[in-house]
């Protein structure tokens, strides 16, 4: 992202200037273009950066400046002003040099969605999805509020999810700790005291991974290290991310919880939009970017061409086996009585209090289905240990 300088005439033929981030010079010329304006030089400006905030932000803290701004603006102050004032009133300075760098791509004719958009590590994209959505439909306060107060539930639940995972990551560490000295300190001892003789596949298995673990630690780091690189970089592209979305929805218990975050997310964004006036098109577009889930958008995108085809939006929804049959009736009654956006929002609103219930046995089972993956481990090793000592001293009987 670089920042522009530029010289641009009105309609009316008066000249402005000002300055924008964008990622190229046509990206600058478009921007303009929506502004009604008629560029006359476009330049790079090399003296100046974007304002980025060193570090992380905290989500609770963005989530609080949301509704702050959603408040200044609902009462009357521009939004100039208002980004201007949570820029020294936040208590974290580096969200405060983020809001400064905002401002001023606000001030050069960007709107508040593409300059928030400017910086992904601190506002995420469906945050920019849902204030385009509230610029376009001009209901940006409701749509802060209702960032503030989603950020607010996420960041909880966030907390409760890290809070019960304590627990199971302690379990998890001490148990691969215990199962690693095994393999390097202990089996390496039954060597001398099992040769000669027939071994059973499971202590065979065993000497080799503990002579692989010794003998080649350095190919097996870097060969673990090529793994989980080469998994994060099939996550992201866009094949890895919706074969991955597919598989997690599938999960018992946890891939439940994860479609109904997925939906809830998007009743409520389309609820809104269409709430405020939003085409509801237009709403399915912006909607689609936001949910989260790859799989959700890749049906919604689908959908769009059914509903501009004529056809209801209940029947595409249901090709993607992701909405609850119940949920899919709810909307089909919303189409056909004319209340689409007051059943979207109770629908987000009765099932988050399902989703989280959800979500807190999911994170419930993990503990004991790491206890018996611990044991199921530890058990293996035992028994390819003490396999032999049984069949010697049957022998020796």
């Amino acid at each position: 992202m670089s920042v522009y300088q530029y010289i641009a005439k009105t309609a009316a033929g008066q000249q402005v200037t000002g300055q924008v981030q964008a990622d190229s010079e046509a990206a600058v010329l478009s921007m303009l273009d929506e502004q009604k304006l008629y560029p006359v030089e476009v330049t790079p400006d090399q003296a100046k950066s974007p304002q980025l905030a060193p570090g992380r932000v905290r989500l609770r803290d963005v989530g609080v400046m949301y509704g702050q701004l959603g408040d200044l603006l609902r009462s009357g102050v521009p939004l100039l002003r208002g980004l201007e004032i949570l820029s020294r009133a936040v208590t974290n300075r580096r969200l405060g040099n983020v809001m400064l760098a905002v401002r001023q791509d606000v001030a050069a004719g960007a709107p508040l969605a593409d300059a928030i958009s400017f910086h992904p590590r601190v506002f995420a994209p469906l945050h920019a999805a849902m204030v385009r959505a509230g610029e376009r439909a001009g209901f940006l306060e409701d749509v802060l509020s209702n960032l503030a107060e989603f950020i607010e539930r996420q960041d909880e639940l966030r907390g409760k999810v890290l809070g019960a995972m304590i627990y199971p990551l302690i379990l998890t560490v001490l148990g691969s700790g215990a199962v690693l000295g095994i393999l390097i300190l202990l089996v390496p001892q039954f060597k001398p005291v099992f040769e000669g003789i027939s071994l059973p596949a499971p202590t065979v298995f065993l000497f080799g991974l503990s002579d692989l673990l010794i003998l080649h630690w350095p190919i097996v780091l870097a060969g673990a290290a090529l793994i989980v690189l080469g998994a994060l970089g099939w996550a992201r592209s866009g094949a890895g991310r919706l074969s991955w979305d597919r598989w997690r929805v599938r999960i018992p218990v946890f891939g439940l919880a994860v479609r109904m975050v997925a939906v809830t997310r998007f009743c409520r964004i389309l609820g809104t939009m269409l709430a405020n006036g939003v085409p509801i098109l237009q709403a399915l577009a912006i909607s689609k970017d936001a949910t989260g889930s790859a799989v959700l958008s890749e049906s919604i995108e689908q959908a769009i061409e059914n509903v501009r085809a004529g056809e209801t939006l209940a029947a595409p929804l249901a090709q993607s086996g992701i909405f609850p049959p119940q949920i899919l009736e709810m909307i089909g009654v919303a189409e056909e009585s004319n209340q689409m956006e007051k059943v979207l929002i109770q629908i987000a609103d009765t099932f988050e209090r399902r989703t989280n219930r959800q979500v807190d046995q999911a994170v419930r089972l993990i503990e004991p289905l790491i206890l018996v993956l611990i044991a199921a481990v530890i058990g293996f090793v035992a028994t390819g240990l003490m396999f032999p000592i049984f069949k010697m001293a049957q022998t020796l009987g």
